[in-house]
């Protein structure tokens, strides 16, 4: 059994994230820590409690984290997932409560309590993680590796070079990076590349099932956005967004990855939060040279794209 641990900023992608760890019979969902970025931090608490109710899950620990970037200020990306960060679909409160303990304490005690290594997924800015790895270094010790939604090895969204999460807390993300411990990048160069059928889409709405509703809910809202994202090709397919690198935390056949240097831009306000990706072969590295080994990171460059749809469709209807 997978023992794993979800970062999130829930949004509709971080929604069909949650649901996928929820149902898959491969992991145990140890907890889920929350932080501003797509939207509040209380939004995104009462937007995650919501999903886990339609998921199903059982007594998984939920934290509140960190409500706005180590530096900067938070934007929250309403033009993408609406108003309240789940397309405004007016979904009920759930009665959960999260627990006592900033994310980061139950991000400590839940990596030191499990019996396995622990595979970390930040799908959202990585300001938690950032503090944990600053706060509680040992921790690192069992964590197998870290899987983030982040990052791009060649165009962005929240800019012309930066994708959402990294820009939105590049130094989070610079010293996540540079961690040392196992790391997949899975960026917008696959971000966009599972899709879901729209006849699958309109089933799963159709389902009576709360969990697979929402599902396809979710994933209409993401075929008509528009507003700064190109997320389909419209032929009406959807993507799954941040559930794809939980898919690639599950099945990392699916994903086709280089083992390269990444560093984060931080002082330059036109590249800020870009993921310079050194696709240089190894010997030919000028500036930065001696630390390149330790920035070495798998930065997933090609996903089989029916694979993981399947995975997702048969996990959440299951």
């Amino acid at each position: 059994m997978q023992q794993m641990i979800l970062d999130v900023d829930t949004g509709i992608d971080d929604a069909l994230a949650l649901m996928l760890a929820v149902r898959h019979p491969g992991v145990n969902l140890r907890a889920v820590t929350c932080v501003a970025g797509n939207a509040s931090l209380e939004q995104v608490v009462r937007n995650t409690l919501t999903v886990l109710d339609a998921a199903g899950a059982g007594d998984v620990p939920v934290a509140a984290g960190a409500n706005r970037p180590l530096l900067a200020d938070a934007h929250p990306a309403a033009h993408v997932h609406g108003v309240d960060g789940l397309a405004d679909l007016g979904l009920p409160a759930s009665t959960r409560q999260v627990v006592p303990l900033h994310a980061v304490e139950l991000l400590r005690r839940e990596i030191l309590a499990s019996p396995t290594p622990v595979t970390l997924v930040p799908l959202a800015p990585m300001t938690n993680i950032a503090l944990l790895v600053r706060t509680y270094p040992e921790v690192l010790a069992n964590v197998e590796r870290i899987v983030f939604m982040g990052g791009s090895a060649s165009v962005g969204n929240a800019t012309a070079v930066a994708e959402f999460n990294t820009w939105h807390d590049p130094e989070a993300a610079e010293i996540v990076l540079t961690a040392g411990v196992p790391i997949t990048m899975y960026g917008l160069d696959v971000f966009y590349a599972v899709t879901i059928a729209p006849a699958e889409i309109a089933t799963l709405a159709a389902s009576a099932e709360a969990g697979a509703q929402l599902t396809g809910r979710l994933l209409q809202h993401l075929v008509t956005v528009k507003g700064g994202e190109v997320r389909v090709a419209g032929d009406g397919h959807g993507d799954i967004g941040d559930a794809g690198a939980v898919c690639a935390a599950i099945d990392p056949v699916g994903l086709t990855t280089v083992h390269v240097p990444v560093r984060v831009s931080l002082a330059d306000p036109l590249t800020r939060g870009q993921t310079v990706v050194d696709h240089r072969t190894a010997g030919h590295e000028q500036d930065g040279a001696a630390d390149n080994s330790s920035r070495r990171i798998d930065v997933a460059l090609g996903v089989d794209g029916a694979r993981y749809a399947r995975l997702f469709v048969e996990t959440i209807t299951r």
